[in-house]
């Protein structure tokens, strides 16, 4: 009886570590590299033909493996037809869901949007968290209170379509409605999406106009891709959003300061500015941004209460130390 019941455990322990050795070959596999057989079983600490049984494993779960044999060969998950079950590690769970909550933080929440599908995922994600996780995934959303940033919203129905048309350079066609409200038909070669303050972009060379142009992904409509293929251009500036923001400068003043503070205090002082902070030092921080008038400084600098320096422009300087003596002689 005694034996038996040995036997029985033996083979239980067996079957919890066939279990958890393959959720670890999952574990790694999932990261999108691809790996030589030699060194999966170095990392799980078995054969390689215990390796090839486990990938077996996984391909009658419906996950993907791709294998490639003889020298130079590999192991790598593929994208399938059908969404397998995700493993995710705790952590990874919990940033999951908040990601997820973030993104359902922006936008109208209209139905399509993408803000509207971070939020179908979020509970299905949620409703097969293991029990002790949803209980901290529940804790943690009760414990926490996410203003809601308006933006306008994006499909990812568009935000999928420009991306394959990236990937295989096709040119696109679309409704867009301008600023002004204006709809004109545009024909590009579209090259990087861009997310910048709550805002989708789409970079594109406008076949039409001979030019780069930057469209606002939520003002387009009726997109369609073509059969013609472009050849690469090179980027008109080092990253697509380098051009985005030098256009979004093109009518402010570049203004450099350097303030008798650190980087971190610094930082917080600006948090609603966009500026390219430097440190240059334990207590002295190179200040870089782009603003309509000099008066955009005084509120983050009055917080601050430390001496600075306009570097740059000129009549910033001027203007800044005028405004210092008309306070200095109100005392």
């Amino acid at each position: 009886m005694r034996t038996v019941s040995v036997r029985n455990l033996s083979e239980h322990d067996g079957m919890a570590d066939v279990t958890q050795r393959t959720l670890a070959l999952l574990t790694i596999l999932q990261t999108g590299r691809t790996f030589s057989g030699e060194e999966l079983a170095a990392r799980l600490g078995v054969s390689p033909r215990t390796v090839r049984r486990d990938v077996d494993r996984l391909r009658g779960y419906g996950y993907p493996v791709a294998t490639r044999p003889g020298p130079g060969g590999h192991y790598r998950l593929t994208a399938g037809a059908a969404l397998p079950p995700l493993m995710l590690g705790n952590e990874e769970a919990i940033a999951t869901l908040l990601g997820l909550a973030a993104l359902a933080a922006t936008g109208s929440a209209a139905e399509g949007s993408l803000d509207d599908a971070a939020t179908r995922a979020y509970g299905k994600i949620e409703q097969y968290l293991p029990k002790r996780l949803r209980y901290q995934a529940a804790r943690l959303r009760a414990s926490l209170e996410t203003d809601t940033a308006p933006a306008p919203s994006a499909t990812a129905g568009v935000l999928g379509s420009l991306a394959e048309a990236i990937q295989h350079r096709q040119v696109v066609g679309f409704r867009y409605e301008r600023k002004d409200g204006e709809v004109t038909s545009r024909r590009v070669e579209p090259y990087r999406q861009i997310h910048l303050n709550l805002r989708w972009y789409l970079l594109a060379w406008d076949r039409d106009r001979r030019d780069w142009r930057v469209y606002r992904i939520d003002r387009i409509t009726a997109l369609r891709a073509s059969t013609d293929v472009f050849t690469p251009r090179p980027l008109p500036s080092g990253t697509a959003i380098d051009y985005l923001k030098e256009g979004l400068h093109r009518h402010r003043e570049r203004v450099v300061l350097t303030v008798e503070a650190p980087v971190a205090a610094v930082a917080d002082a600006f948090r609603y500015q966009e500026a390219e902070l430097e440190s240059l030092g334990e207590r002295r921080t190179k200040v870089l941004l782009w603003l309509d008038t000099w008066e955009w400084l005084l509120p983050s600098l009055a917080f601050l209460d430390v001496d600075f320096t306009v570097d740059e422009p000129p009549a910033f300087r001027a203007a800044v130390a005028d405004f210092g003596a008309r306070l200095r002689g109100c005392g």
